[in-house]
């Protein structure tokens, strides 16, 4: 399965990451980071369809984006029409960096979310020291144990988190958690099918305090209308986002439905 494939490319990126900067002295770097975090649950929880503009330059499902804008003016756009950014760190199989990450934090006064793959708490301390406001977990690779862990020092770092489900075992999971925001992806992660009616259905499960997010395969403004029928806060969007050369129009004709 392409995601244990991911994971294992992670764990390589991980040791050479820490040969550079040791586990303790990046605990070191996020302890002293003086950055007030920006809260990305408020952003998530304002009136009306939230909506998070990803970078990425290619997935697996999809392959390399048909960019039609520089990053600047991307970032433009986005500042004037999303409520976060998502930005890709995964190396090899998403062609993202904290490099890029950390670009955009120059760029942008919205809150931020790393998207990668986390398995370690090196990367949590790491999402801290580059700026990010918030980390994605995903509850398919972690264990009880480890997706605990995780989320509460991510919170002790003053970072928000988002909890990705894919099925009601791992619904179950993030609510046990008392996760304060969970993201339902609506890809199947064996056969990379999409699935909209997942965020309708695992919705269900949410209670009524929790920020609901769905993610993946949001193309289209029949999209946007069905998922609106439902319980829901915001979608976060990224290849269609990244293949319009006008994200700021789609962004502002979403929110409007």
């Amino acid at each position: 399965m392409i995601l244990d494939e991911i994971v294992a490319d992670k764990k390589k990126r991980l040791q050479m990451a820490k040969a550079e900067v040791s586990e303790g002295a990046m605990k070191e770097l996020a302890a002293c980071c003086e950055r007030e975090s920006i809260s990305f649950y408020d952003a998530m929880r304002k009136p009306g369809l939230s909506i998070i503009g990803e970078f990425k330059k290619a997935s697996p499902s999809h392959g390399t984006m048909k960019n039609h804008l520089d990053l600047p003016e991307r970032i433009r756009q986005y500042n004037q029409s999303v409520d976060a950014i998502s930005c890709l760190t995964e190396e090899d199989h998403f062609f993202g960096s904290v490099d890029y990450f950390k670009q955009i934090r120059q760029m942008s006064s919205l809150p931020m979310i790393r998207k990668d793959f986390i398995i370690d708490p090196y990367q949590i301390f790491e999402a801290k020291v580059i700026g990010a406001d918030c980390i994605l977990l995903i509850a398919a690779i972690l264990s009880d144990r480890e997706l605990s862990l995780f989320y509460e020092l991510a919170y002790a770092l003053g970072m928000d988190v988002l909890v990705e489900v894919h099925n009601e075992e791992e619904m179950m999971r993030a609510v046990g958690l008392d996760a304060r925001i969970i993201g339902v992806n609506n890809r199947n992660l064996k056969d990379f099918t999409i699935d909209l009616t997942t965020t309708e259905r695992l919705s269900e499960m949410v209670p009524e305090e929790t920020l609901l997010i769905s993610e993946s395969g949001i193309l289209t403004e029949e999209d946007i209308r069905f998922l609106k029928k439902g319980r829901l806060d915001g979608v976060l969007v990224g290849t269609v986002f990244m293949e319009t050369p006008e994200p700021f129009r789609l962004a502002e004709k979403w929110k409007s439905i």
